[in-house]
């Protein structure tokens, strides 16, 4: 732990360094301008009705940034100890749409997975889940904000009517998509609140069901994606997802575990691919950008593969990336 938060510190460190430089000179050409795209990307926010204020401030400034084409929200709308009531979800939904652009959301666990939990309110988490589906996406061929575009959602896909939620899209031959995978174990985490006789040595059946059917779709969706970045000859993949998926812990922790088989498949498709590739989440509320993988024959970085983990509460900020396909780097991170 003491190692990722150093990591942390020395990422903010050498990005605010870079952020101050470029205030110092006269600004470069935009990304648009050469044939690129900007975009916000948020997660782990507001956490209270304090923290609505400090977000609606953010949703102006991103509103004022005419480089921003869309936004990227990587799930958790609200705190794990606050009400997973409609009310409140409703509202939170609403703050969202204040967004002038598109808004591309994957849901976290707060909103749904962690509503068992007595001071969420002791709710079913498949029953919430239902709820953030219909509300987030009652339209799953496109974003919400206030200008949605159109996405391709796994729904489409036999076998996946349910997963509206995962969803993908081009820009600037760069394939994006959304996956389902959330923290709290992933939903191995035993809903207690919801039910006492709920634990790991005992778990639910339904409970280990969704775990189960929702990753493999994950895994499916990810395939899709970098078959279709092959079949269009994308510069690149933009992967979101809520979950940090333990990066700094080895394959057999328990707490890893749930995200190994996503992990595994991750590796083999992005090494394979070969171009640059983003995995976006959050979670965990630092800012993270490094290159979690390691190419075994060499035991180097796979330099091509790199993981943002967001800011989030109490770090009511966001990240602008920019996309360049002129440049080898291709995606840019500017924390704001």
């Amino acid at each position: 732990m003491n190692s990722s938060l150093s990591l942390t510190m020395r990422t903010v460190l050498a990005a605010t360094v870079v952020a101050i430089l470029a205030g110092c000179a006269a600004p470069p050409p935009s990304v648009e301008a050469r044939g690129g795209v900007s975009f916000a990307l948020i997660g782990d926010m507001p956490y209270s009705t304090r923290e609505e204020g400090l977000f609606d401030s953010v949703i102006d400034t991103i509103n004022a940034d005419p480089s921003v084409s869309f936004v990227m929200h990587v799930g958790d709308i609200k705190g794990g100890g606050e009400p997973c009531t409609d009310a409140l979800i409703r509202a939170r939904y609403e703050q969202l749409q204040r967004f002038r652009s598109a808004l591309i959301y994957t849901p976290g666990d707060n909103e749904w997975t962690d509503c068992h939990r007595p001071a969420a309110g002791r709710f079913h988490p498949l029953e919430r889940l239902a709820f953030v589906r219909s509300l987030f996406f009652s339209d799953p061929l496109r974003t919400s904000g206030q200008r949605p575009f159109a996405v391709e959602p796994q729904s489409a896909q036999a076998g996946f009517n349910e997963y509206v939620e995962n969803t993908l899209f081009v820009r600037e031959r760069v394939v994006f998509a959304t996956l389902h995978i959330i923290g709290s174990d992933n939903d191995l985490e035993p809903w207690t609140g919801f039910d006492a006789a709920d634990t790991r040595a005992s778990p639910r059946a339904d409970r280990l069901a969704e775990v189960e059917r929702r990753t493999a779709a994950a895994l499916e969706w990810l395939d899709h994606a970098f078959a279709r970045a092959r079949v269009i000859d994308a510069a690149g993949v933009f992967l979101m997802m809520q979950a940090n998926p333990r990066f700094d812990l080895p394959p057999t922790h328990a707490e890893r575990i749930p995200f190994e088989p996503l992990l595994r498949r991750l590796r083999e498709r992005a090494l394979d691919f070969a171009r640059p590739v983003v995995l976006a989440h959050g979670d965990f509320h630092e800012l993270i950008i490094d290159q979690p993988f390691t190419r075994a024959a060499e035991g180097r970085p796979a330099t091509n593969v790199t993981r943002v983990q967001t800011f989030g509460s109490p770090r009511i900020r966001w990240i602008r990336v920019r996309v360049d396909p002129a440049s080898p780097a291709l995606f840019t991170f500017e924390p704001k």
